[in-house]
């Protein structure tokens, strides 16, 4: 039926350190069907080869090649518009060295500071807010990876990058200007250039309505919702006859196998 899947990663492949039943079963039969894979991630707190590498680990064989995440997409996008750009980063290490060996110079100083770049950042504080604050208010953009409001972890939910965004619009009054990572074209697009396949040709499935499928329908692609996620059956039933209701609703990622592969 399709010829492409983009397959979300937490809360749809695995959840925290655990691959989800089926995941493994179903990737395989998929490559054995000659169809293209890539993983998507909003999460920047790790790079493509990190990712690769824990799937591969729990038993799905993944190239670097094959993921998308937030971090790889923002690199990207300010290659194109700011190739030399100085940035400040509310983010983690891996993040930061990602943008480094992208040639971004790093800089902690307002004055100097030509991007504020804002990921989800489990050592944000007053010091990091305070840079952001002054940085924007000397006139420096502001654009960041994504805007999930919670992370899904084994057992249960973390903050994610909405918090570090909305306390930095909170005190700057200024809108984030570009957030690069689902729902927006910017890695939807990345995702189809990696399998070089158009549009209608593909399926996402992942497990959250307001970024997964809402992505996907935006870029005109066929979408799915697991239940594995931070999306459950009561959720769902708000979303129905709106412009982001999914196309398929799956229990978890091993149901994919009986209604996708033919």
């Amino acid at each position: 039926m399709f010829k492409g899947f983009i397959f979300d990663l937490d809360g749809t492949i695995y959840r925290g350190d655990q691959l989800i039943p089926g995941a493994e079963r179903v990737v395989r039969r998929l490559r054995e069907n000659r169809r293209k894979i890539v993983f998507v991630s909003n999460k920047p707190l790790q790079t493509r080869e990190d990712y690769a590498s824990k799937l591969t680990q729990l038993g799905i064989p993944t190239q670097p090649e094959e993921v998308i995440n937030s971090t790889f997409v923002m690199a990207n996008y300010l290659k194109k518009v700011a190739p030399q750009a100085r940035l400040f980063v509310v983010g983690e290490t891996p993040f930061i060295e990602e943008l480094k060996r992208a040639g971004f110079q790093i800089t902690e100083e307002p004055k100097e500071t030509e991007y504020v770049v804002v990921a989800f950042d489990r050592t944000f504080d007053y010091r990091k807010l305070s840079i952001a604050f002054q940085a924007i208010r000397l006139g420096a953009h502001f654009v960041a990876t994504n805007p999930d409001r919670t992370c899904p972890v084994e057992g249960g939910e973390i903050p994610d990058c909405a918090g570090m965004i909305a306390a930095i619009e909170a005190v700057t009054e200024k809108k984030v200007e570009v957030i690069v990572g689902k729902p927006s074209p910017i890695m939807i697009q990345a995702a189809l250039e990696v399998m070089g396949l158009r549009p209608e040709d593909c399926i996402l499935i992942g497990d959250r309505v307001e970024t997964d499928i809402k992505m996907g329908k935006d870029s005109g692609i066929a979408t799915g919702i697991v239940l594995t996620g931070v999306t459950d059956e009561k959720t769902l039933e708000g979303y129905k006859h709106t412009s982001i209701q999914p196309d398929f609703v799956f229990q978890s990622i091993a149901d994919v196998e009986n209604l996708l592969i033919g």
